[in-house]
């Protein structure tokens, strides 16, 4: 009798595991999704795009790049967030998932709770610029400007809680100097509008803001990562010409997936985004882009978001840039 109910145990265990198993083992079987939740064209399709390549040559299946934009990344997000746990919807997003929390008054899903993270694909640093028509030479000379006309002087972003926006919430946090913001859909036509004028600072990704830098069309003034650039040395960081030394703010993008994904298809990707990490083709992209490949463990990027979720929750309820 006894001998019977452990057989009976052990084969419901079994019918219990073995299905998930056998998806972990027969994936992928189809065509996966790499949802992009901003619009075509813009940072995190190119590195989609560069990462889908690899990939579907890699797992041997086609590898569609998708797109969701809008509620500053929620609604990609949440459309992932959703999907079945099998794999085959994968989210590209980057700071939004760490600050949308304490931005939003209500969220339609949880990023630490409905989503896994897989693996940090790239960083990205922004430069603080102004248009030649602004009257400053140094980023002190800036917020000396800002703190007299406080909310005169503007610049755009891609929408809340992306690493633009960010950066200026934290600058007027950490210095006092309060800018107005214009949320765009993309960064292509933010820049666009700081050559022009009609933006008068910007918080430009970097190799974005190099070209129109060197050739006169705006001024650089500060880096806000935590060390120089290599590609502006004569540049300071924020932090060291404002001796502020707890100042920095860089961009990210990674991969997650829905929770309760199988942990070997998780392992699966992030083994086989890793491996496209190294290709120089794909680190070529994602420089030209305008980021830094990082790559790394599951836990290192589950370990970064953590960290930033907690920061910039409190840079936001500093700054009062919540959104009802």
């Amino acid at each position: 009798m006894r001998r019977h109910f452990l057989l009976s145990a052990a084969a419901s265990l079994l019918a219990t595991t073995l299905p998930g198993l056998a998806v972990a083992q027969s994936y992928p079987a189809r065509p996966i999704k790499i949802i992009v939740a901003a619009t075509p064209g813009g940072t995190g399709d190119i590195f989609a795009r560069a990462i889908a390549i690899k990939l579907q040559e890699s797992l041997g299946q086609p590898v569609i790049v998708e797109y969701k934009p809008g509620a500053g990344t929620n609604i990609g997000s949440d459309f992932v967030a959703k999907a079945a746990p099998d794999g085959y919807t994968i989210l590209i997003n980057g700071l939004p998932l760490a600050a949308n929390p304490a931005l939003y008054a209500s969220m339609p899903f949880s990023p630490s709770k409905d989503l896994t993270p897989v693996i940090e694909v790239a960083e990205l640093v922004n430069v603080v610029t102004v248009h030649p028509s602004i009257p400053v030479k140094s980023i002190r000379e800036l917020v000396d400007l800002a703190k007299k006309e406080p909310g005169k002087l503007n610049y755009g972003s891609p929408g809340a809680g992306s690493s633009n926006h960010l950066a200026a919430e934290l600058l007027a946090v950490k210095a006092g100097a309060k800018f107005t913001h214009v949320a765009y859909q993309g960064n292509a036509q933010a820049t666009t509008d700081h050559i022009g004028g009609t933006l008068q600072v910007g918080f430009v990704n970097l190799p974005v803001a190099l070209q129109f830098v060197k050739a006169g069309k705006l001024k650089a003034l500060a880096v806000t990562s935590a060390k120089r650039s290599a590609l502006l040395p004569d540049v300071p960081t924020v932090a060291e010409a404002l001796g502020i030394p707890d100042y920095e703010l860089t961009g990210w993008f990674g991969l997650l997936v829905p929770a309760r994904t199988p942990k070997d298809i998780v392992v699966r990707l992030q083994e086989e985004t890793s491996r496209a990490l190294k290709d120089p083709a794909v680190i070529e992209t994602i420089r030209v882009a305008g980021g830094e490949v990082v790559g790394g463990s599951t836990a290192q990027f589950e370990s970064r978001i953590r960290k930033d979720t907690e920061r910039l929750t409190e840079v936001i309820r500093l700054s009062g840039a919540s959104i009802k």
